[in-house]
């Protein structure tokens, strides 16, 4: 076996040859050191290393979880107890290394993985890139000029580098799926409170969950079989193996919740998904969000940004004062400035208006199986942008043009998924976004698995990759 081929095996694959013994778990996370050490330069996806400890774990009892000995990465949104939480800002140098972690990290590694590092993430992971001030931009494998997707940005980096088979991610609006359709990866992101419990949110109605960015579906589906909480009150998941004979009706919609009409290569590419899965005997017919879901954006950014103030409120405990723009970002600083003009109780009407649209969004998964649509207007932008210091007019116009696609599903705690199938003429990965009915999260892994089939992606190569 070369080290290529080593790299190639996905999380699922790199776990049954460390049983086998066909490899050692050592060897296995030294090879994934070798990578990250060859590729972070390049690619800046690593916030902080945990080698030796990774070592040290390889060397011990692996357990009989289903990834013992996998190389993993940890977002560093997330604590990960012997590293310090960086969030990715300023605002935190110097914080000391994390003495617990939530039950879905602990979780996960019980199923035996072995974090090698945090991943890198936009500050407090308030961007759809990662170019945090803090750390710089993490750069897309497929062409390092352009974004990685935010927020599990390093992650994804990362997984699509083949540094390692997978890592964790969070999608508090989209930050799973947007980094996993800017690198050509799966990304599922599940209904609410499907996971293991994780940290409370900051923001005023919870929108956060979290699981992995992959290189095939069977590692997220064996990940999200291994943290699925068995009190969630949602119909279980379990374990999903693979296709299902069962023909859905599927809703397309090209435009955004804002209105905006997807680039050409963007939309190009849903219309051939959607030809792919007609050819598989999938009935596919155009539809258009609700109304009230159109009508959503300014409560959304209203909650988002009491989230970010809320945040800057722990910022400034943590500081000793409030945080200015040489400790936090001017983004972050615009979205905290939104709350404090805004009107007495206009949060509380905001997050009222968001919650009555679950119903609004049952009502329409009764029509379909499934909703299509794209993960985001356009292929991978350049770095810089979504630059975070971008003032704040044409900042607020690229991420409506950006972004408009994933933000319902998070609000009605619905889950969704982004699944590789399309590259840009510039060879730029293009995502397809399927969403469904709170709790089908079997459903969306069995298409997923059907698509991975009839249109495999993991043959396709970045530029950059171990």
């Amino acid at each position: 076996m070369s080290a290529t081929d080593i790299a190639d095996w996905d999380a699922t694959e790199t776990a049954a040859a460390i049983r086998s013994g066909a490899v050692s778990a050592l060897e296995m996370v030294d090879a994934a050191i070798a990578r990250s050490e060859a590729l972070n330069p390049t690619l800046n996806f690593l916030v902080a290393d945990d080698y030796d400890r990774a070592r040290e774990r390889a060397r011990g009892p692996l357990g009989e979880g289903p990834f013992a000995g996998v190389p993993y990465l940890i977002k560093d949104l997330d604590d990960f107890v012997g590293l310090p939480t960086r969030l990715g800002t300023r605002a935190t140098a110097g914080v000391p290394a994390a003495d617990r972690q939530s039950a879905l990290i602990a979780g996960m590694l019980a199923t035996g993985l072995n974090p090698i590092g945090k991943s890198s993430t936009p500050e407090h992971g308030f961007l759809p890139t990662t170019e945090p001030l803090a750390f710089g931009p993490t750069r897309n494998p497929w062409d390092p000029s352009r974004s990685a997707g935010g927020s599990s940005g390093g992650a994804a980096a990362a997984t699509a580098a083949h540094v390692v088979p997978f890592a964790h991610a969070s999608d508090g609006g989209g930050s799973i799926r947007i980094p996993a359709s800017c690198c050509g990866l799966f990304g599922l992101k599940t209904s609410r409170d499907r996971t293991l419990a994780t940290d409370p949110g900051h923001f005023p109605m919870p929108l956060s969950v979290q699981l992995c960015v992959s290189r095939s579906v069977r590692d997220s589906a064996a990940l999200l079989a291994a943290v699925e909480a068995r009190d969630s009150g949602l119909p279980p998941v379990g374990l999903v193996t693979g296709p299902s004979s069962r023909r859905l009706r599927i809703g397309m919609v090209l435009d955004s919740v804002s209105g905006q009409a997807p680039d050409p290569e963007v939309a190009r590419a849903i219309e051939d998904m959607a030809a792919l899965l007609a050819g598989l005997g999938h009935q596919v017919e155009p539809t258009a969000w609700p109304a009230a879901i159109v009508g959503m954006n300014d409560a959304f950014l209203l909650t988002w940004s009491k989230g970010a103030a809320n945040l800057l409120v722990e910022d400034g405990a943590r500081l000793g004062h409030p945080p200015g723009l040489d400790e936090v970002e001017p983004f972050s600083l615009a979205m905290a400035s939104i709350i404090a003009g805004a009107p007495d109780g206009a949060v509380d009407q905001a997050v009222a208006y968001l919650q009555s649209l679950r119903a609004v969004h049952d009502a329409w998964m009764a029509e379909y199986d499934m909703i299509l649509s794209p993960v985001l207007s356009l292929p991978p932008p350049e770095i810089g942008w979504l630059a975070p210091d971008l003032p704040v007019e044409p900042m607020a116009e690229r991420l409506t043009r950006y972004v408009g696609y994933t933000t319902p599903y998070n609000v009605v705690g619905a889950p969704a998924m982004s699944v590789p199938g399309a590259w840009s003429a510039a060879g730029l990965p293009i995502g397809a976004q399927f969403g469904a009915s709170v709790g089908n999260e079997a459903a969306l892994l069995a298409l997923a698995y059907e698509i991975e089939e009839a249109r495999p992606w993991a043959g396709r190569q970045p530029v950059v990759r171990a």
